[in-house]
C-alpha cells in the first residue's frame, strides 16, 4: 500500500471531511472511492475510444437507423 500526500485548500478539506462523515467513512476511504471512480471512468473512455477507432462508421450509422425505425 502506498501513501499519497496532497495539498488542498482548507475549505475543500473541511468539505471532504463533512462528506466522509455523512457517509460514515474516513477521509482516506472517501479518497480511495473517488480514485476508483476516476480510474473506472478513464478506463471506460480509453476502451470506448479504442473500440471507436476499430469501428465501421457506415455500419454504426446503419444500426442506429435500424434502432430509430424500431421505436
Amino acid at each position: 500500500m502506498s501513501t499519497l500526500t496532497i495539498r488542498l485548500p482548507d475549505d475543500k478539506h473541511e468539505r471532504l471531511k463533512a462528506l466522509a462523515k455523512a457517509n460514515s467513512i474516513s477521509v482516506n476511504k472517501l479518497m480511495d472511492e473517488l480514485a476508483t471512480v476516476a480510474l473506472a471512468n478513464y478506463e471506460a473512455r480509453v476502451r470506448r475510444e479504442a473500440r471507436a477507432a476499430r469501428g465501421n462508421p457506415k455500419r454504426t450509422l446503419a444500426l442506429l437507423d435500424k434502432l430509430d425505425r424500431a421505436e
